[in-house]
């Protein structure tokens, strides 16, 4: 350790990139980790912290080592500013869970069910009345990464639907195949029972 430091003693710019990108990467650790809490995740978010604190510490042990390097703090803040953004990328990637997509529709409700399903979605329906008359309500639980698809749907059937979408924290549906029933996928699944 004691070595390091001497290293980046002779290089003045090193520490302050090295302080910066190990706060990218503990803060991105820890913003995903923090979304894996809220997802109810613990195992995985008990991983990502020990490696979160594990860089935060080598962060913070450069500071302290050269607290008169007021480049350093500087890399400290930015690395904190980016790795939040990094870090939502990330999560924003991996699109872990589930959520709830609910459309309205006054003229096309029943068509979008109909095509959602073709596509290998489940929908609840709901009829209801709007400002302007009847309205079919559809409910589909999806997994994230498939939601923009289901949104290019919904609206390639109906542009004026009003869409809304919501996080589910718990659901008893596992993330299942979304795709048709028929076809290869159905003897697929046949197959497997057996």
């Amino acid at each position: 350790m004691e070595q390091l430091l001497d290293t980046l003693d002779q290089y003045p710019l090193l520490l302050p990139l090295a302080i910066m990108l190990s706060r990218v990467v503990d803060v991105s650790i820890g913003t995903v980790r923090m979304i894996m809490v809220f997802r109810g995740r613990r195992y995985t978010a008990a991983v990502l912290g020990f490696f979160e604190v594990t860089i935060w510490l080598l962060a913070i042990t450069g500071i302290i080592a050269h607290l008169t390097n007021v480049i350093g703090y500087l890399a400290y803040g930015l690395g904190f500013a980016l790795g939040n953004v990094v870090g939502l990328i990330i999560e924003q990637k991996m699109a872990v869970g589930q959520q709830v997509v609910r459309f309205i529709s006054s003229e096309e409700g029943e068509n979008i069910s109909r095509v959602l399903r073709s596509q290998g979605f489940g929908v609840t329906e709901f009829s209801g009345s709007g400002r302007e008359g009847p309205v079919l309500l559809g409910f589909v639980i999806a997994p994230r990464k498939k939601v923009a698809e289901l949104m290019e749907i919904i609206s390639g059937v109906d542009p004026k639907s009003v869409v809304t979408i919501e996080d589910v924290r718990h659901s008893n549906i596992v993330e299942y195949n979304q795709r048709p029933a028929g076809g290869l996928w159905g003897w697929m699944r046949i197959l497997k029972k057996k």
